[in-house]
């Protein structure tokens, strides 16, 4: 009897340490996550910090794009990083995670997925960058959005075809406004985004502080306007009249190879890269901080 108590009570404190340790990693996940994004990018312009975006979720291998367990991976290794994830729609007018016009070349079906029913889609499984099957399936953008609640920050990439009306909705319903970045590629795209949703922390593909009057005149906040300015580091005078209007700067880092302090050494908010995991620990290793710095603007 004695033996089986001793056994019950070890189980006991086996469970209690896992939910201990299950609770302290939510709670770690939730205290990277910025309550008040442009807060939080004031903040890294202001005391010179580098956050980290995954591009497409940061796949790898066994891990494919734009997938909920990629994105688990990519925070176990890079907390506080944001995730960069695209979204296309179904036959059926279903939101889900989906870079390409087609399911051919991330799963393993074929197909438009303009042409393919939600159900249809679900049918496939995805596939990592090797061409390896893995254990998951399309997620759509409902889920996503659930399931980043309290762990991160999604950057919404709106796909050729699809409304901006129809992600914003999503957004919406799933009361996720103040957690996602929505992304677009000119000032006339901001500027209409903006106007349908003006609470919205938008990425735009700026090219010169004047495009910066044009947003102004057309009645978007800057305050809210993060300016994309490709996968080239940018020149000094843009971060720094940017940096004057108050709008940070974000930009890609992508291929092998990096030395990812490089986006620190020139000034921007945000950096867009592959391997989240090294641009922590390059950013880490250079920002003089104890810890990953940008962490210390979530909250």
């Amino acid at each position: 009897m004695k033996r089986l108590m001793v056994a019950a009570l070890l189980a006991l404190a086996a469970c209690d340490a896992d939910v201990a340790s299950i609770g302290s990693t939510q709670s770690s996940q939730a205290a990277a996550v910025p309550s008040n994004l442009p807060a939080y990018f004031d903040c890294l312009r202001d005391r010179g910090f580098t956050a980290i975006s995954a591009h497409r979720g940061g796949p790898a291998p066994g891990f494919a794009e734009n997938a909920i367990p990629t994105f688990e991976n990519t925070l176990r290794a890079a907390p506080g990083t944001f995730l960069e994830v695209d979204i296309a729609q179904t036959a059926d007018g279903v939101l889900v995670l989906m870079h390409d016009d087609r399911a051919d070349r991330t799963t393993t079906g074929t197909g438009a997925i303009a042409d393919l029913d939600l159900a249809q889609l679900l049918t496939f499984q995805l596939e990592d960058d090797n061409g390896q099957r893995v254990d998951a399936r399309v997620p759509t953008l409902a889920d996503a959005l659930e399931w980043a609640d309290g762990k991160t920050v999604l950057e919404l990439d709106i796909k050729r075809g699809v409304r901006y009306e129809d992600v914003i909705g999503a957004v919406e319903a799933a009361n996720a406004m103040s957690r996602v970045v929505f992304v677009t590629y000119s000032v006339d795209g901001a500027a209409r985004l903006a106007r349908l949703a003006p609470q919205a922390m938008i990425y735009t593909t700026i090219s010169n502080a004047r495009e910066l009057d044009t947003l102004e005149r057309r009645g978007v906040d800057l305050a809210r306007i993060v300016a994309w300015v490709g996968t080239d580091a940018p020149s000094a005078s843009l971060v720094q009249a940017l940096a004057a209007r108050g709008v940070e700067t974000r930009f890609g880092m992508f291929g092998e190879g990096r030395n990812y302090a490089e986006a620190a050494r020139a000034h921007t908010q945000i950096v867009a890269v592959e391997d989240a995991e090294e641009a922590v620990r390059d950013l880490d290793a250079a920002d003089g901080e104890e810890g990953y710095a940008a962490l210390q603007c979530a909250n």
